[in-house]
């Protein structure tokens, strides 16, 4: 009788456990399946966060001159200081990127230049602010001894960042050839000396940064190194919500006498013309320190693309008797006078240039006409080395 009990109480022991260990395999099967989705989640997310970390490369070349570097980027340590990853969907989780660009070569014999930099930095830093979320990038277009110094340099201005900021170099050499074949034939026009000289292509990398940048990047502001701001730089990057249908370029006019100068023949054979006249009737052409590059309106735009080319270039110069030596800056003063309705006309006050040149040469009794600016200044540019005022 015992050993019958025995053998009943194995019986039981086993149904039990037959039963226990199917509630375990569904239990256990459904918090694998919900693991499984949250990871899903998590590598999508990364997977979307690596893939805009690289939007700031404007070429295939800069990404592998990159990785080629000795050492890691300031804009590598600063995003390894700051990546984390949370669970949620990619979309959830995507930054918002704020791009700005400036031009960085030759700084490494330049000591002024690196001076101007580091006041363009820290005051921009100082005033910056961005929400959580928000990256600003700052692109740098270098040669590699200046790319050397701008690191060191960047490690320590970036110190004191209070927001996410990336950093990105790029190769000059590398952009010089892609932009030398679309540029070749308006150098001649606003070049400085005669003839067309390959270095100077780098010069319009603002008239055709939407052919050479990755679509994925829509918006960029470029920036001249001789600024001090006085703002929030994101309060810039909201004067793309104020261009008008069709502006493609949001730019400040030029608050000298500059153009008046230039088109000097097209004036005295159009007696008539607001050609070089100052504001607010005038049309006194354009400043390049600060730019704001819708590059996917500029993609769009067929009557821009359509001034890129060599022929239309010919006939805007030979109609405006045209020739000038500011690069970028001549060629959007030009188009400019022909089709206004491609830029967006910044307030003096992101653009308070502070050269007064032409005053003692020629045009002081209409300087003032350029020259003033009323309101608070956001910000100030030192152009032809004029000191920028303290705080």
């Amino acid at each position: 009788m015992a050993r019958v009990s025995t053998v009943r109480y194995y019986q039981l022991v086993l149904v039990i456990a037959a039963a226990l260990a199917v509630v375990a395999f569904y239990s256990l099967g459904s918090d694998r399946q919900n693991f499984s989705s949250t990871t899903k989640r998590i590598k999508e997310t990364h997977a979307s966060h690596n893939a805009n970390m690289n939007d700031g490369d404007l070429s295939s070349d800069t990404n592998a001159e990159q990785r080629g570097s000795k050492a890691a980027s300031v804009g590598e340590a600063v995003r390894m200081n700051t990546d984390s990853i949370n669970v949620g969907t990619a979309e959830e989780q995507r930054p918002r990127y704020f791009h700005a660009l400036m031009m960085f070569t030759k700084v490494d014999t330049n000591q002024a230049f690196q001076q101007k930099f580091q006041v363009a930095m820290r005051s921009m830093l100082k005033h910056a602010r961005f929400e959580d979320g928000e990256v600003l990038t700052l692109h740098f277009v270098s040669d590699e001894p200046s790319r050397e110094i701008g690191e060191k340099m960047l490690e320590d201005l970036l110190q004191g960042a209070t927001f996410r900021c990336e950093v990105s170099f790029h190769n000059v050499k590398v952009l010089t050839e892609k932009l030398f074949p679309i540029v070749e034939a308006m150098q001649k026009h606003f070049s400085a000396g005669s003839g067309t000289y390959y270095s100077d292509a780098i010069f319009f990398l603002s008239v055709a940064m939407h052919r050479i940048m990755p679509a994925e990047i829509k918006q960029i502001v470029q920036l001249d190194l001789d600024l001090k701001y006085r703002t929030n730089i994101r309060e810039l990057f909201e004067q793309f919500n104020q261009f008008p249908a069709g502006a493609v370029i949001g730019i400040a006019r030029e608050m000298q006498p500059v153009y008046r100068h230039t088109f000097w023949a097209y004036r005295r054979e159009n007696p008539d013309s607001k050609v070089g006249d100052p504001p607010p009737g005038g049309s006194p052409g354009f400043n390049s320190g600060v730019m704001l590059l819708d590059l996917e309106a500029m993609r769009r735009s067929e009557p821009y693309n359509q001034l890129l080319e060599p022929r239309s270039v010919g006939r805007l110069a030979d109609k405006y008797r045209f020739q000038g030596h500011l690069g970028d800056q001549d060629f959007f003063t030009m188009i400019g006078m022909e089709h206004p309705s491609l830029f967006h006309v910044l307030d003096c006050a992101w653009n308070r240039q502070l050269c007064t040149w032409w005053k003692d040469h020629g045009y002081g009794d209409v300087f003032q006409l350029y020259y003033h600016c009323q309101g608070p200044v956001k910000i100030y540019h030192g152009n032809c080395n004029t000191p920028i005022p303290d705080d």
